[in-house]
């Protein structure tokens, strides 16, 4: 135990990457950078958690910021109920902990979106408090250095990993110890081809040893994805401006703004701009009519793949222009950048921008 400790933590000391997360231990910079790092690859994150944390640079200026504005600073992240949990919780620690995140097991896991990773990572990093922050990259390194064949899919297993992390973890140096494992799966025990010549724990390798390590992680439980056809409109009326929505507060994707679309059923163009049309009139009370094809874009996530079909048009009824339902608005083309898109419309922006539509 005390040479798989050394190994980890003198590599790491020797090579772990300068991130901006990194720069201290504050707890409230940890827990945004860990909820940012969840499905989301470190040079993707940087970028976002600089600025992010420019815009709320304290737990207090995020708690009671506009969720707009924190939807707005969280675009193209994707995930979005990750911030609006994250902002939830905050505001709680505010309310309830005097602005001070907590530092127990228990305070810590009772807040909203902090599942036992986040609890964890920050208790660790933050605190030195010696919990064990297991995610995907982590039980991928240690299925590979124990031989652990259980199936990672199945909740139960996180238990096991979880077992093990609180036998092996440095007590003097839980902080650096958790980050090692995860900085040696995104370096070296990486999910394919790992550099296992590399790897300061190849000698304490059993998967290494046993020449199996290309087969673990075993996952056996996938998520089937649902394909769902979708049209969606760029629709302006007589002053230019564009029709745009904001979806449910609840739900895929919620609170943030979008262009009018609905999933169709059927294989030709007469059933992608008739539901569309559909759609629009029973919404707002509109009459739109949809004139050219303008593109067409595909946005997969983990459970569900949108297959979008892109048309371009008017709307025809000027006498009830202004009487639209609160969630709807006309906004111009410079409008368009103020207000939190999900990647899948910033793709139809983009197109509008480069004046291939309207």
């Amino acid at each position: 135990m005390k040479q798989f400790q050394d190994h980890l933590l003198t590599w790491y000391n020797e090579n772990k990457r300068t991130l901006p997360w990194r720069e201290n231990q504050d707890p409230y910079r940890v827990w945004v950078s860990e909820i940012m790092l969840q499905q989301t690859r470190v040079d993707t994150v940087i970028p976002y958690f600089e600025r992010f944390t420019q815009l709320f640079p304290t737990l207090q200026d995020l708690a009671y910021a506009d969720e707009e504005k924190v939807l707005k600073a969280w675009e193209g992240l994707g995930y979005y109920s990750r911030v609006r949990n994250l902002q939830t919780a905050v505001r709680e620690v505010c309310e309830s902990y005097g602005g001070k995140v907590p530092n127990t097991p228990k305070e810590i896991a009772g807040l909203k979106g902090v599942g036992p990773y986040t609890a964890g990572a920050v208790l660790s990093i933050a605190y030195g408090i010696p919990e064990p922050a297991v995610d995907g990259n982590v039980m991928r390194v240690l299925s590979r250095i124990l031989l652990i064949e259980e199936d990672i899919s199945k909740p139960k297993t996180r238990i096991l990993f979880e077992k093990a992390v609180r036998e092996l973890i440095s007590h003097e140096d839980p902080s650096s110890f958790n980050q090692a494992l995860m900085e040696l799966g995104a370096l070296i025990c990486t999910p394919k081809s790992p550099a296992c010549l590399l790897c300061p724990m190849r000698e304490l390798c059993r998967g290494f040893e046993s020449g199996r390590q290309a087969e673990l992680p075993v996952k056996l439980g996938k998520t089937k994805v649902r394909t769902a056809k979708m049209t969606a409109g760029v629709l302006v009326n007589s002053n230019g401006k564009i029709l745009i929505h904001k979806r449910p507060s609840e739900g895929l994707l919620a609170n943030m703004w979008e262009f009018p679309n609905t999933e169709y059923v059927g294989e030709h163009k007469d059933a992608e701009i008739n539901a569309l049309v559909g759609y629009v009139q029973e919404q707002t009370n509109l009459g739109a009519s949809v004139e050219d094809k303008a593109g067409y874009i595909e946005h997969v996530f983990s459970h569900l793949k949108w297959e979008i079909q892109i048309w371009q048009g008017k709307i025809e009824s000027e006498d009830n222009l202004e009487q639209l339902p609160a969630d709807w608005k006309w906004v111009s083309v410079d409008e368009l950048d103020t207000y939190p898109f999900p990647v899948s419309h910033q793709k139809i922006i983009r197109l509008i921008k480069e004046a291939l539509i309207v």
